[in-house]
């Protein structure tokens, strides 16, 4: 994500631990681009259509979506649906960010339309160095208008 393309990320992460220490990571791999934070599935789907407490909100597009699938209210499965089974965000690159590394859930999510599947590691140095190569892979990748 170079400084032509702005580029906003959408991390879906209901760990305030592991949202704070991917953003950190990401940070360190040289990752500058705004980072929007949600906590939970509904969320999520509110703020891409804005909804509920993001009607009338001006986001700044485009956008690449970093989803957990364990997530309160709406799983990460049902956000990734929403996202991918509508014309208006079906463009949006997600990868998933997970702890869960299930052949059948990996297969799944693709099936649904992810972009990029990655299995957090549950070793905090094996977790940040995961991250940190994830920002720069991020920061070569391209995303349409």
């Amino acid at each position: 994500m170079n400084d032509s393309q702005l580029l906003t990320l959408v991390l879906v992460e209901d760990d305030p631990g592991h949202a704070l220490l991917i953003e950190k990571n990401l940070r360190r791999a040289g990752i500058a681009n705004s980072i929007v934070k949600l906590d939970d599935g509904q969320k999520a789907v509110d703020f891409l259509f804005k909804k509920g407490a993001y009607s009338g909100d001006e986001h700044a597009a485009p956008f690449l979506i970093l989803l957990d699938l364990n997530l309160p209210v709406l799983s990460g499965y049902q956000v990734l649906q929403a996202i991918k089974g509508d014309e208006r965000t079906r463009a949006i690159p997600v990868v998933i960010l997970t702890t869960t590394d299930n052949p059948h859930e990996v297969s799944r999510c693709y099936e649904l339309g992810c972009n990029v599947y990655v299995t957090k590691p549950v070793e905090y140095e094996q977790f940040s160095e995961a991250i940190r190569k994830l920002g720069l892979f991020l920061s070569i990748v391209r995303v349409p208008e």
